[in-house]
């Protein structure tokens, strides 16, 4: 008698490797926003503490030392026990991810379509990361999402799960769907399944790295006792004001990086407009070009902008891609989670990723969202003023930019 095939286990906490006391001591502090506590931390972006805060990415010992600093508390403090009895992820969870419930069903096909993937790459080794990207058009950053179920199949759009398809061998979505359940009931997922959404493993890689947060911050803490130094975290300098210039300037320009887990473009990809060239300040002897790009934006109704010409440049941040453009906002459409005077770095070559901002084309205009995913999966892209939500997923990706950084006016 064949052995019975591996229980598939969900976690349905999977994204969440960082739980922490950020967001309890932001609210005690009376920090309203995200933001508010980011204007605090110069060298830490917006984007990254949002991760940080939401438990999406472990914090680095230098990072948590600076939050602690802007929150005016011990960076240990910071930490969470997850091993304490009354420590409960579903309930850390809800302020950040809702009420929202997963639909089992949907859940267990994403993980046993995570697992047939990666028994497909594990059997053919020509199948690389390149490989996949060149002849199935699966980009790295995708092919990450469904290796670990971050996303139900049917929440993927076409181009996604055709590409799905023709790798697994199943003539339409029905199919594959059976095929993976195949593949799980002989036993060949079996060696795949528990690197995908175990909950088992996720504990273990938070254990372990707050584990090591501890002892990185105590080390510190010992080596400046020895050394007779301060060991509280500095506050931290207020940051240096953003500049715009007018189109007929070659001054450079500062601007503050969004990060996000998006794939950096090939540098042979041309990054450069001749017409916007202008030359940094010189440094023993090197010198290095700046980009600059034109800046666009006016209001339109219902929170809208149109891209209408202005007189200002701004600079481009590093390998953003060759249709990059300013986008001027003029009021706050994300709440407290951007201010009304900024101006965007916008990518359309690049799509948006979860805890980042975007910019869609609608038929009456450009309008600013922000990224997030909810517990089905889904991406959703949504605004505050005015209230409005956007399934991502349904917009054609050439309507879609991504945001790479904000100049703050």
């Amino acid at each position: 008698m064949a052995a019975a095939p591996r229980k598939i286990e969900i976690d349905a906490w999977r994204n969440l490797v960082f739980p922490n006391e950020i967001r309890k001591f932001r609210k005690q502090r009376n920090i309203g926003s995200l933001l508010e506590l980011a204007e605090q931390i110069p060298d830490l972006t917006y984007i990254r503490l949002s991760k940080i805060e939401r438990g999406e990415v472990f914090a680095r010992t230098a990072e948590l030392r600076a939050i602690a600093a802007a929150l005016h508390v011990a960076p240990a403090d910071l930490l969470i026990d997850i091993d304490k009895p009354a420590f409960d992820i579903g309930n850390w969870a809800e302020p950040i991810v809702g009420s929202d419930h997963v639909d089992p069903e949907s859940d267990r096909i994403a993980v046993l379509i995570a697992a047939a993937v990666r028994a497909r790459r594990a059997a053919d080794d020509a199948l690389t990361i390149s490989v996949l990207e060149e002849e199935y058009g699966i980009a790295p950053v995708i092919l990450s999402r469904i290796e670990n179920a971050h996303k139900p199949f049917d929440r993927w759009n076409d181009d996604v799960r055709k590409a799905l398809r023709r790798l697994l061998g199943a003539k339409d979505d029905s199919a594959l769907i059976a095929e993976v359940a195949a593949l799980h009931a002989d036993g060949k997922l079996d060696d795949m399944l528990p690197l995908v959404a175990n909950p088992r493993s996720r504990i273990a890689k938070t254990r372990a790295r707050i584990a090591a947060l501890r002892k990185e911050l105590a080390a510190t803490e010992d080596s400046a006792t020895d050394t007779g130094a301060d060991t509280a975290s500095p506050r931290p300098a207020a940051p240096p004001t953003p500049r715009t210039v007018s189109a007929g300037s070659r001054e450079p320009l500062e601007t503050a990086v969004l990060e996000g887990p998006v794939p950096v473009l090939d540098a042979a990809t041309p990054a450069v407009l001749p017409a916007a060239e202008a030359p940094a300040p010189a440094s023993k002897g090197h010198s290095t070009t700046v980009r600059l790009v034109p800046v666009y934006g006016s209001a339109l109704p219902d929170g809208l902008l149109a891209r209408t010409p202005t007189d200002a440049l701004v600079e481009a941040p590093r390998g953003a891609g060759p249709r990059t453009y300013g986008l001027r906002i003029g009021r706050s459409t994300l709440g407290p989670g951007l201010p009304g005077r900024a101006i965007l770095v916008v990518d359309p070559d690049r799509f948006p990723s979860a805890g980042g901002l975007a910019v869609i084309e609608q038929d009456e205009g450009l309008r600013v969202i922000a990224i997030t995913f909810d517990r089905q999966g889904q991406t959703l892209g949504f605004s505050l003023n005015p209230d409005i939500e956007v399934a991502l997923d349904a917009v054609d990706p050439g309507r879609v930019a991504s945001v790479l950084s904000a100049i703050f006016e």
